[in-house]
């Protein structure tokens, strides 16, 4: 048997009603929320009387709601936007790396044993097509001796003369028709061929591996077909050559520097410091900081700058390598690498050209504003140029390892990766087919290596200004030219020509530092206040009303339902229990549950206030003991006279 006060403790627990986050069922948590909350739309959603009042109520609540979504996601997305500031800084600063390469990388005349085979295999390309043949000036340039740099080789990939896209095609070294097979690529599909199309030639490139896996490339331009077909013959055959060797066979310092000033002081060779590029050659850097030693400036203008005159002679270029005369330059930083080939300028010879610098220093925001990277470092890309991280160094050393990973060698104009050695026909004869198809990928975005590479978030950047003007004059050309020459070592009447001579001056225009930098538009602190701003204008509502919606209608609604699904199941196993027993079903726990008031535990006994919220009960009501008649309580005059018993009690 239950003790009585533990039957007055369940009877109270049965009876009272559960209000707030105790509530049994999530409708009379939401009622005794929209009645306790300090939003006051949910308040007036539940007092409002009327179904129209009610119906305007829900839907001013709703859209306020609405608003405040809106209104917070539009200041998120612009709490992770950058606002760009200027700032123009008048210093003495420091002055650039100034990288100079002749166009012509290797003297001509030294490398005549190494390219005969190749220049005689052109030649006769040209005779047959075009009936071109050199006169007997250019005899100094026999080909007729020299090295066999594989012979084989040009038999493989001749140029060939393709007839109106048939299956034909015309060879131009021995003038016999073979069949091709295999798709064709225009590699300068861009540019319209005017021309009868019986003009287009070209080469095939076929797998060493499948032989019937070709590919043809064909050029809507003689020269461009002729000179891609040498280099890469060219490139072939250099691959071959030792670094070491290589070096001898270009330009020295003494070679392309003729005279030198900087910030109005002479300079010489040892103010540069040289470096091998594979399509460039020997290329000289001038304040390539390797000393530790970085030169400055502090006065702007051409006489503050650095001017030299580079020695070109042309009549030792390659007629078929490059086409044009003069020397490029880049402008760069001492840890950069200088990308010639890409962003390199051409300086002309007989002229002087006046290079004018901007010095930009830039800096973006990193994660989340932009996706650049700080040193490099996130990018899972092997930086092969031992220099500072750039876009430029990604992109080739993505492309360099893609290139060792898929053919089994490096390419001749890139760095080495470790292991690695440049691709040669003789140790790698499927080399050509495989970097074609390589490169046809990279350009079309299918390797890669645009989707991992990043902008680099600070850089440095030196825009240019270029003047040209003629050099020497006709006044003084014969002067200059007589003292260059002499100053060259050679004899007076046997001056240079001015068509071997370049002027070149680099100096900044002025000494204005511009520094663009991202700024954060908002910080934590303006976002916060933005949204306690939208909630307050929309809702009425606080942050701890924030954490009070939290709370109900997460929290409470989840432990409401968890509850809920714990007493199901609880009442199932106890029904199984009993079936299996064979007992009769008792009275339904979870009915008895739900009207528990879990504040009132077993252990508390009733208190007075507790017993006064009992409900009456609605039939067989307890009797209960009237009000006392006040009226009675009023003493009277009974008698006309005072017993006697009660005299004798009142002397006692």
């Amino acid at each position: 048997a239950m003790a009585p006060g533990k039957k007055i403790t369940a009877r109270i627990k049965r009876t009272l009603p559960v209000k707030g986050p105790q509530a049994p069922t999530l409708s009379e948590l939401m009622r005794w929320y929209c009645l306790n909350t300090n939003t006051h739309g949910c308040r007036r959603i539940v007092v409002s009387r009327g179904r129209l009042r009610r119906f305007i109520w829900i839907l001013l609540t709703l859209s306020a709601v609405g608003l405040i979504l809106w209104q917070c996601a539009e200041l998120l997305m612009n709490y992770y936007s950058a606002s760009v500031s200027v700032t123009v800084q008048f210093q003495k600063l420091p002055f650039p790396a100034v990288t100079i390469c002749n166009i012509n990388p290797y003297k001509y005349s030294s490398m005549k044993d190494y390219l005969s085979e190749l220049d005689k295999e052109t030649k006769k390309a040209l005779e047959t097509f075009y009936g071109f043949s050199e006169g007997k000036s250019k005899v100094r340039r026999s080909v007729d001796e020299g090295n066999s740099t594989g012979s084989d080789f040009f038999k493989q990939i001749p140029l060939l003369k393709f007839e109106d896209f048939s299956k034909t095609a015309t060879d131009l070294r021995s003038g016999q028709k073979r069949k091709i097979e295999g798709s064709v690529f225009h590699k300068d599909s861009s540019i319209v061929n005017s021309g009868d199309s019986n003009d287009i030639i070209g080469f095939q490139l076929c797998d060493a591996n499948n032989s019937s896996e070709c590919a043809l490339y064909t050029f809507s331009s003689g020269v461009n077909a002729i000179q891609e077909w040498y280099k890469l013959h060219y490139m072939n055959i250099m691959a071959q050559i030792p670094l070491e060797t290589k070096e001898k066979l270009s330009y020295s310092a003494d070679d392309l520097l003729l005279t030198c000033f900087f910030d109005g002081l002479s300079c010489d060779k040892r103010h540069f410091t040289r470096f091998h590029h594979p399509l460039h050659g020997n290329c000289y850097t001038f304040n390539s900081g390797e000393n530790g030693t970085i030169l400055s400036t502090s006065t702007g203008g051409s006489e503050y700058g650095l001017q030299v005159v580079l020695y070109i002679d042309e009549a030792d270029y390659n007629p078929f390598l490059v086409t044009s005369t003069g020397a490029k330059i880049i402008v760069h930083d001492q840890d950069e690498y200088p990308f010639i080939e890409d962003i390199g300028t051409e300086i002309e010879t007989a002229a002087a050209t006046s290079i004018g610098m901007h010095f930009t220093r830039s800096r973006k925001l990193s994660k989340p504003y932009s996706d650049c990277t700080e040193t490099g470092a996130d990018i899972p890309v092997e930086n092969l140029y031992n220099k500072s991280y750039s876009l430029q160094i990604c992109l080739h050393s993505c492309f360099q390892k893609a290139m060792v990973d898929s053919c089994g060698c490096a390419q001749y104009a890139q760095p080495l990766p470790a292991g690695a050695e440049y691709c040669n026909y003789k140790k790698n004869p499927n080399w050509m087919y495989c970097y074609y198809r390589l490169h046809e990928k990279f350009v079309k975005e299918q390797l890669g290596c645009q989707q991992i590479c990043k902008d680099a978030c600070s850089f440095k950047e030196w825009a240019l200004t270029t003047s040209i003007a003629q050099w020497p004059s006709a006044v003084s050309e014969d002067w200059m030219l007589r003292v260059l020459s002499w100053d060259k070592g050679q004899k007076i009447n046997k001056k240079l020509n001015k068509t071997d001579l370049a002027n070149l001056m680099v100096f900044y225009k002025d000494l204005n530092e511009r520094f663009i930098s991202e700024n954060p538009a908002n910080t934590l602190v303006i976002l916060l206040s933005n949204f306690g701003g939208q909630l307050g204008l929309w809702m009425s509502c606080s942050v701890v009303c924030v954490i009070e919606i939290v709370e109900v209608f997460f929290i409470d609604s989840l432990s409401i339902v968890m509850r809920r699904q714990w007493q199901k199941a609880k009442k199932w196993w106890n029904d199984r229990k009993r079936a299996r027993s064979g007992k009769p079903p008792e009275a339904s726990d979870l009915e008895r549950q739900d009207h528990d008031n879990p504040i009132c535990i077993d252990e508390d006994l009733p208190t007075f206030n507790t017993a006064l919220r009992l409900p009456l009960p609605q039939d067989n009501p307890l009797p209960r003991t009237p009000p006392p008649n006040y009226s009675t309580l009023r003493l009277e005059t009974a008698f006309t006279e005072q017993l006697p018993d009660t005299l004798e009690v009142g002397q006692h």
